[in-house]
């Protein structure tokens, strides 16, 4: 308790001084002591500890850069004690396997891994930690318990996101401990991923694999975050995490699940610069309705459009009820004005979270539980991009992800789709789709001039068919004939850009 008392009022002055003129020693002791609190209290408090490091809305920066550690080895148990677990699921250690080394290679809260041969392959063999189970879901009974107490003491405003973030770590939890799911998601982002070059994830070897071990092709490469080994190997670092940064926020705005613990541990680099992907047990999974809603988001501040924004983050329920919505559009106005005085495009990764974070530690922000693993991961790849220190320049990244991926294309259509509706809905909120077709039209343009020509084109129609076509389904309840003639049209545009195509 004396630990929470102690964070709130860091925090509390933390957000007031917006992180300036503080005591700074006094945080990093409080910020050490939490640290230490985490580790003594075993596996599911390192792990919970894990997943607070990542959160900017909840804890000052000197905290999270403290918990960070965490991310690094947990001892392993002796292999005395895994090697019951190996044999118990598959039998004697001899039958299965050539050899494996009995020094973990690494340790981890819940599992460790130890290098192995299976018929001259070299492999690694992931094992729960012993009693584990049992052990997590003892000390998740004391957290559920001690929880509502706890809250007594939190910020009101902080209550529904720490609420729904440890909603997330106790169901997260519970699936990181069976290895036929992370089994599961390793072959899901394979396949997705599956087409895009410089990109390594280990195959599972089925045979040896079930609920409490993993058996995988060992791929050894380089720690994404050695510095001095990636420049001896002649690794251009300014790529590598525009790399990075393309997978996993393609795994985000494309597909239906992506690797939520990018981690330095998760990452290797091998030779020619490729990543290797490892630890598959921790990911987050969106629907398309809440991947469209987290586009327009971004769409919104790359725009440095304030009114869409708060659109954007009310669709995703990350604002409190009753909120201002005049107070909120000013603080985003002014933070986006007092960060970005130079164009977008060059609105650098660091001041984009910076943006994000003053504004969640301000106003009457929440983070929902379906959003945690996304802050997770986004928090986790900016770690990796600090410690590299390149030119770097995530608003370009982003919109390259969105025009690869024909993305903003589905962004864009469903930002008018909101926008019709809310003309049908209230005359006086006609005015509003003003903008919205302004900022369509203007990316319409865009493409139209950018090559390849035929590509953008077709996008650029397809853009337009499509909004004519959602627009007049809409006003259809309202007008029938407006509607029958804003479909009519539609299909027309979309043939007209199919034949500039096919010339």
């Amino acid at each position: 308790m004396p630990l929470i008392i102690a964070l709130r009022k860091d925090r509390r002055e933390w957000v007031k001084k917006q992180g300036k003129n503080v005591n700074l020693k006094r945080y990093q002791k409080n910020a050490r002591k939490a640290l230490k609190t985490f580790v003594s209290l075993g596996p599911v408090y390192i792990k919970l500890g894990q997943w607070l490091s990542s959160r900017a809305d909840i804890l000052p920066q000197p905290y999270m850069e403290e918990l960070a550690k965490l991310q690094d080895e947990v001892p392993a148990a002796p292999f005395e004690q895994a090697k019951p677990i190996i044999e118990n699921d598959l039998g004697p250690i001899e039958r299965n396997f050539d050899y494996v080394n009995p020094a973990a290679v690494s340790g981890a809260s819940l599992g460790q891994v130890y290098l192995a041969k299976i018929k001259g392959q070299d492999v690694i063999v992931k094992v729960k930690r012993p009693n584990i189970e049992k052990i997590v879901e003892e000390d998740i009974k004391v957290l559920k318990k001690i929880v509502p107490f706890a809250m007594k003491f939190v910020d009101p405003n902080l209550r529904y996101s720490a609420e729904a973030m440890l909603s997330q770590f106790i169901e997260t939890i519970h699936e990181e401990m069976d290895y036929r799911i992370e089994s599961q998601n390793l072959k899901t982002i394979k396949r997705n991923l599956r087409s895009y070059p410089k990109v390594i994830i280990p195959s599972v070897m089925e045979d040896y694999s079930n609920k409490n071990v993993l058996v995988m092709e060992y791929i050894p490469g380089i720690k994404i975050t050695n510095v001095k080994a990636l420049d001896e190997a002649g690794i251009n670092r300014e790529q590598l995490v525009v790399r990075a940064h393309k997978v996993f926020f393609t795994m985000l705005l494309r597909h239906e699940m992506f690797h939520a613990d990018p981690h330095p541990g998760n990452i290797s680099v091998t030779n020619d610069g490729s990543l290797i992907l490892y630890d598959f047990g921790m990911v987050g999974k969106l629907d398309t309705q809440t991947r469209l809603k987290l586009i327009r988001l971004y769409l919104a501040l790359v725009e440095k459009d304030p009114s869409r924004t708060v659109n954007a983050m009310d669709d995703l329920g990350m604002l409190m009820p009753g909120y201002d919505r005049g107070i909120i559009e000013q603080g985003i106005g002014m933070s986006i004005q007092a960060l970005y005085g130079t164009k977008v495009d060059k609105m650098e990764v660091k001041a984009l979270m910076e943006l994000a974070n003053k504004t969640m530690s301000r106003f009457p922000f929440k983070l929902p539980k379906h959003l945690a693993l996304y802050m997770r991961m986004a928090s986790i790849l900016e770690g990796i991009y600090l410690t590299h220190k390149v030119d770097f320049r995530f608003i370009g990244v982003l919109q390259n992800i969105l025009e690869e991926e024909n993305i903003v294309k589905d962004a864009y259509i469903e930002e008018l789709k909101l926008a019709f509706t809310r003309f049908v809905k209230s005359v006086d909120s006609a005015i509003a789709v003003v903008p919205e077709i302004k900022k369509f039209l203007e990316e319409n343009r865009r493409m139209q001039q950018n090559p390849p020509k035929s590509k953008n084109i077709l996008l650029a129609g397809s853009i337009l068919s499509a909004a004519l076509f959602v627009g007049s389904s809409i006003l259809y309840t309202v007008n029938n004939f407006v509607g029958e003639i804003g479909m009519i049209g539609s299909i027309a545009l979309m043939g007209i850009s199919i034949a500039i195509k096919d010339r």
